[in-house]
């Protein structure tokens, strides 16, 4: 059983540094464009690089761990991005940056579906719900600690290193975790040597989602050209192609069984509503107090900590009771207080304006946060919970795809609107309303998300035991 806990220990120490990084540049980006330039897309692409290669990588790579080896995959996975955390922190430009954040998203969709699986070889059935039981939470806690954890950083500057550091700090965690491994990672085990790679539906899917985040980034500082509405119509008729060939496909990308399942499905609309709106609301609350109101990286890291707090005591609170007891209740409240949060923020900027302080924002931040963490685990219980022991695995990494693409989908369409909205040279004023906008947007998203609620059983299954 030693071995197994240091294979858990392994599997989620890259789970933590994944989730780290998808988060800690929101907060460096202003610095990272002061540094090297390159336009106001320059933070979004910085972002949207890293989770959209990430959520395109992890739809395939499940797959390929019962073609390759699930350990081999791993420590490959590891290796790269460890390599290419390397390449970010010391990029010479906006350019080889977001090539290496790209490089490190699918080098981390490579690694992460790999450890589930040698979580469950290396355990017991009757250990691994005890096993698996802190992973959540903690997932939840390091996701809103990252912003946190990069304004201390950008503050530090340690050896003059500026926002580089944020990228650096992985690389000795990441040699730990792969000399780790090595030692106590399973040889074999997952592995299905009948499988087989659909290429077909790997390439329309990787072409449509590409086709649908470049103009939704670009579009805004090339003026909507044609080409922007061109590439958008070519992705949704290539997702139709998708779908088609999933439907034909003898070895589909995903298992098409889990589509008949209607709380895997409302349970994805509702994830890529939730995770759309909480992207967005990070992204734009650090653009606004660095870039509109210049207030430093450390103050704004700052200022995050009730809405960190608010999140880590609800996910802890609904891991531990709610989500069990009140099953689709614990969903109907954490978005209520979601939607409250949010207005609250815009009632708090609104009323404010340029006086704002931290003190102004943290009981709003505070609930949203609350609200917020309150939706994480019950809202995976749900998604996994009736999920067959062969449909789990493809079902796990569709979640985290669709939690990642939409993240980078939240953070390219509603950073423009707000970048839009701001204008090319933002004042306190303009910001201010931008982000007064786009949180109302947010609010009304997870309003949405909160009326599809209905449609959930009233408590998750758990078929696969």
């Amino acid at each position: 059983m030693r071995t197994a806990w240091l294979v858990l220990a392994v599997v989620v120490l890259a789970d933590l540094m994944d989730l780290i990084d998808s988060s800690v540049a929101t907060l460096a980006g202003p610095s990272i464009h002061a540094d090297l330039g390159g336009g106001q897309v320059t933070v979004q692409w910085v972002l949207s690089a890293y989770t959209a290669a990430f959520a395109l990588g992890l739809v395939t790579s499940g797959r390929l761990g019962d073609l390759l080896g699930r350990r081999r995959l791993f420590l490959l996975g590891m290796t790269g991005f460890t390599l290419a955390s390397l390449a970010c922190g010391l990029a010479p430009g906006v350019a080889v940056l977001i090539v290496a954040r790209t490089l490190q998203g699918l080098c981390g969709s490579v690694m992460i579906p790999q450890g589930l699986a040698l979580v469950k070889i290396v355990f017991p059935p009757q250990h691994l719900r005890k096993a698996l039981a802190p992973v959540g939470p903690l997932m939840g806690l390091t996701m809103v600690a990252g912003p946190i954890l990069a304004g201390w950083l950008l503050h530090l500057d340690l050896f003059g290193s500026q926002w580089r550091s944020i990228f650096l700090i992985n690389v000795p965690f990441g040699v730990l975790a792969g000399l780790l491994g090595r030692r106590v990672l399973p040889h074999r085990g997952g592995e299905d040597p009948a499988a087989r790679l659909d290429l077909t539906g790997v390439g329309l899917l990787t072409a449509a989602s590409a086709l649908l985040i470049v103009p939704l980034i670009q579009g805004r500082d090339a003026g909507w050209p044609a080409w922007t509405y061109l590439m958008t119509a070519a992705a949704v008729v290539l997702l139709g192609l998708f779908v088609v060939s999933q439907r034909r496909s003898p070895h589909p990308v995903i298992t098409p069984t889990l589509f008949r399942k209607r709380s895997f499905v409302v349970g994805l609309v509702i994830v890529a509503g939730f995770y759309a709106s909480l992207s967005a609301f990070v992204l734009v609350v650090n653009l606004l107090l660095q870039q509109g109101m210049h207030w430093t990286p450390l103050r704004t890291g700052l200022t995050l900590i009730p809405w960190a707090l608010g999140t880590a005591v609800a996910v802890l609170l609904a891991g531990a009771v709610l989500a069990e007891r009140l099953g689709r209740a614990t969903l109907h409240l954490g978005l209520s207080l979601a939607v409250l949060g949010l207005l609250a923020v815009w009632w708090s900027l609104a009323h404010w304006g340029t006086a704002v302080t931290v003190w102004n924002l943290a009981p709003a931040l505070l609930l949203t946060g609350f609200g917020s963490g309150l939706v994480f685990v019950p809202l995976v219980d749900f998604i996994i919970g009736d999920t067959t022991t062969e449909e789990v695995g493809t079902g796990a990494g569709l979640l985290n795809a669709v939690q990642q693409f939409a993240g980078a989908i939240g953070v390219a369409a509603l950073g423009t609107v707000f970048l839009t909205r701001a204008g090319h040279h933002p004042t306190p004023h303009s910001s201010l309303a931008a982000a007064e906008f786009v949180l109302a947007t947010t609010a009304a998203l997870n309003l949405v998300t909160l009326l599809l609620v209905g449609l959930l059983p009233k408590h998750a299954q758990n078929a696969h035991g």
